[in-house]
């Protein structure tokens, strides 16, 4: 397992395929291999999050690596692990930025919630439309311009609208992490990739256990 999350610390892609695999071939199951391979190497990262220790290519060279593995363990039609609830990301119009968001994307992702992506620069009118028709939990706005901002501000207005008051609104980036939740109108503003999936554990505990 050392070999597995050593390599995903490290970015290495090949070899934590291998080591994943290495272990399911060992028969030790999926579950496993995330809890103790996966998380353990993302538990490393997040600890370097809180303590500002982190680089932002480490954290992208690691989730392409995560991302490698579990594709390699979960086959495209396969369920990957039971759902936590559905959350929709997106980085709205104008910003086409999206690292940032596909890093929290496979972080929510290895933790079991279902993860719908709008992509990057987003009407603003279909990420409601998104979260209303995938019965979403949370709705997640990635932002690395400041001129998203004013978009932001109208999301928890448009929820009400729909009829989708009780989701919740997390915002993330840049541009947004330096504005308050009260500012922009959202129940949560991220600081690291790893803030949004410790809000949600604490927002909505155990959904779809």
């Amino acid at each position: 397992m050392r070999r597995l999350v050593m390599a995903l610390l490290d970015g290495d892609q090949a070899e934590a395929v291998g080591a994943a695999l290495a272990l399911r071939a060992a028969g030790i199951d999926n579950g496993r291999i995330i809890a103790d391979g996966i998380e353990a190497a993302m538990g490393h990262l997040n600890a370097k999050c809180t303590l500002q220790q982190f680089n932002l290519l480490e954290i992208m060279l690691c989730g392409r690596a995560v991302t490698a593995v579990m594709k390699a363990l979960f086959p495209a039609e396969a369920p990957l692990v039971p759902t936590q609830g559905t959350v929709v990301l997106a980085a709205l119009e104008g910003d086409v930025h999206d690292l940032g968001k596909n890093i929290v994307r496979m972080i929510l992702t290895v933790e079991g919630y279902r993860v719908v992506d709008c992509g990057k620069d987003c009407l603003l009118d279909h990420v409601i439309e998104t979260v209303g028709r995938e019965d979403a939990i949370m709705v997640g706005i990635s932002g690395l311009i400041s001129t998203v901002v004013p978009q932001v501000r109208r999301v928890r207005g448009m929820l009400d609208t729909a009829g989708l008051s009780a989701v919740q609104v997390m915002t993330g980036g840049a541009a947004l992490k330096q504005v308050s939740a009260a500012s922009l109108n959202v129940d949560f503003v991220a600081q690291t990739a790893f803030d949004g999936l410790h809000y949600l554990r604490a927002a909505a505990p155990g959904v779809g256990r």
